[in-house]
């Protein structure tokens, strides 16, 4: 599909999702010609995604980003979700070779003194995964809202990546944090507790701190950093892949939880 078609394609998808709810907006993508993969990070709003799409059994494939240093919560979230729903959640892991090449080029916590650094972290524990999760995808499914972050504030149902060749559906861009807790609490979605101690947003646990009062929802990620627009590069590209030390080849086995923490 050329740039302009799945720019077309999009478009008309955004309009179509629109007027939609939560489970027509999924039931939707579903029926589309093309796989479709949801990637939770387990924070509440992908919670209530992944709620949705086991209880309509939508037949949507989802998967989660194991980076190695995610909160022990997080990860205890994983295997809570999988039997509350009766659903898998894949997982996908770093390449011990991409950490051991990172490692010696920056230190294991080498994101703490650089964007660059962090960036090649992203890309090793984030952004590479990701794309063996995305493959054969003509869709994919997030958690994006548009109350998140200013860099987030006018996401679109849905919007032609064109570097990867499919469409991003967020289907919860027009759901604000009170109507996710609201949905959260009457559905007994189950989350992970680190929201009620003040991590809005979560993510690996050396780069997330909880938020102070008035904060913005994603305050607490890469803190030590002064650009407000901050991202990893999973939705808005910031150089990551230039940063990423090369490794030797690829191993196919996957790393424990527990590397490199």
């Amino acid at each position: 599909m050329t740039s302009a078609s799945l720019e077309n394609r999009a478009s008309a998808l955004n309009s179509q999702l629109e007027s939609l709810d939560l489970s027509g907006r999924l039931a939707l993508v579903a029926a589309l010609d093309g796989k479709s993969v949801f990637t939770t990070s387990l924070g509440i709003e992908d919670q209530v995604i992944t709620a949705a799409i086991g209880t309509g059994k939508f037949g949507i494939d989802v998967s989660t980003l194991e980076t190695g240093r995610l909160f022990n919560e997080t990860v205890a979230l994983i295997d809570k979700t999988e039997e509350t729903y009766g659903i898998l959640i894949k997982r996908f892991y770093p390449e011990q070779d991409d950490i051991d090449a990172y490692a010696a080029k920056y230190g294991m916590n080498g994101f703490y003194d650089s964007v660059e650094a962090r960036h090649a972290c992203c890309g090793a524990r984030k952004v590479k995964p990701l794309a063996r999760a995305l493959e054969g995808a003509s869709f994919w499914i997030t958690g994006l809202r548009r109350g998140q972050s200013g860099n987030r504030a006018d996401t679109p149902f849905a919007e032609a990546d064109l570097d990867r060749g499919l469409i991003k559906i967020n289907p919860l861009a027009d759901w604000d944090i009170e109507t996710i807790r609201a949905h959260v609490a009457a559905e007994a979605i189950p989350v992970n507790p680190l929201h009620a101690r003040g991590y809005p947003s979560i993510g690996c646990e050396p780069c997330t701190r909880a938020i102070k009062p008035g904060e913005p929802e994603r305050a607490g990620r890469w803190w030590w950093e002064n650009d407000e627009k901050r991202e990893c590069g999973l939705h808005v590209a910031e150089a990551v892949a230039s940063t990423i030390p090369q490794a030797s080849p690829i191993s196919s086995s996957p790393l424990s939880s527990s590397i490199a923490r």
